[in-house]
């Protein structure tokens, strides 16, 4: 019987190892292939340009080199263009952040008329696709009174295409930021905010002491979202910015294609370049990360 049950846990537990292995060989084949793309990029920014084009492929770079590196900062005003994008990933999450947390918490915690309803149709402002908000988004910017040129009825002028306030307004709040915090405020007890109304505290201050503080994780989650969204921002910035000056980094890496040739080595740089941001906010910002999903949702009303 003692012999007949030991066997059976070890028979048991090999078993369990054995799907473990298989489990995470699974995985790690998986990741090695999403990585591919990324090796490939770092690869190519570090191979001479006669092993760039050369056949059969060379997976790694016969020799190093920093050439094609200092090709991309030099061949276009690159460092402006990284900062541009940093200053308007920046002001997109810091506008987004603030925004969508007031937002999200009158949602969920504000009892007034058509509270459900206009959430509703915030929801469905989602299922748009956002390429076909351009044309009017575009005329809304061109048409700014008082800005630009433009007269009292928003004629005459350029309105604020050409500027920063073009990108940062059209996306300083989106329904995604409002919908996750609504969903995090949700999931905190009430008991907070109504003992704190019973001392005698105003709304902001239930909100920005007492609420705001328990969201970090969400916060920082959609810090992340945010910043990566207006990191990649390509199509809009090229509709409404014309100086070279004010373009993005994203801009910046479309001209190196050019008259239907591709310079790949100083283009896979300023990709590797590019990438270091994200991949660093994503590396600090992991944990809270993690926790902001795992708990929006959650809430109901």
């Amino acid at each position: 019987m003692t012999t007949g049950t030991a066997t059976g846990t070890t028979a048991r537990t090999i078993r369990l190892v054995l799907g473990r292995t298989a489990f995470y060989g699974v995985l790690s084949v998986v990741g090695l292939f999403m990585l591919l793309p990324f090796l490939w990029s770092l690869s190519t920014s570090l191979k001479p340009d006669e092993d760039i084009i050369a056949l059969p492929i060379r997976w790694l770079p016969g020799s190093i080199t920093f050439e094609h590196y200092w090709s991309a900062f030099t061949t276009v005003p690159f460092a402006r263009h990284f900062a541009n994008s940093m200053l308007l990933a920046v002001a997109g999450v810091a506008t987004n952040v603030l925004l969508g947390a007031l937002a999200g918490y009158a949602f969920a915690r504000l009892a007034f008329r058509g509270n459900r309803l206009l959430f509703r149709l915030l929801l469905a402002s989602m299922m748009v696709p956002p390429v076909v908000t351009l044309v009017p988004s575009f005329v809304i910017v061109r048409s700014m009174p008082l800005v630009g040129g433009n007269d009292i009825a928003g004629q005459g002028g350029a309105g604020l295409l050409n500027t920063y306030w073009a990108v940062i307004l059209p996306g300083a709040v989106g329904a995604f930021a409002v919908f996750m915090m609504r969903q995090f405020f949700l999931a905190l007890p009430k008991d907070l905010g109504e003992a704190a109304r019973v001392d005698g505290c105003r709304e902001f201050r239930i909100f920005w002491s007492i609420y705001l503080p328990l969201c970090r994780p969400a916060l920082a989650t959609l810090s992340v979202f945010t910043f990566v969204a207006g990191w990649n921002g390509f199509l809009w910035p090229l509709i409404v910015l014309n100086d070279p000056d004010m373009m993005t980094i994203q801009m910046s890496l479309a001209a190196f294609s050019f008259n239907q040739k591709t310079d790949y080595g100083p283009l896979m740089a300023g990709s590797i370049v590019a990438m270091v941001p994200t991949l660093l906010l994503f590396a600090f910002g992991q944990r809270y990360l993690t926790r902001g999903l795992a708990f929006t949702g959650t809430g109901s009303k």
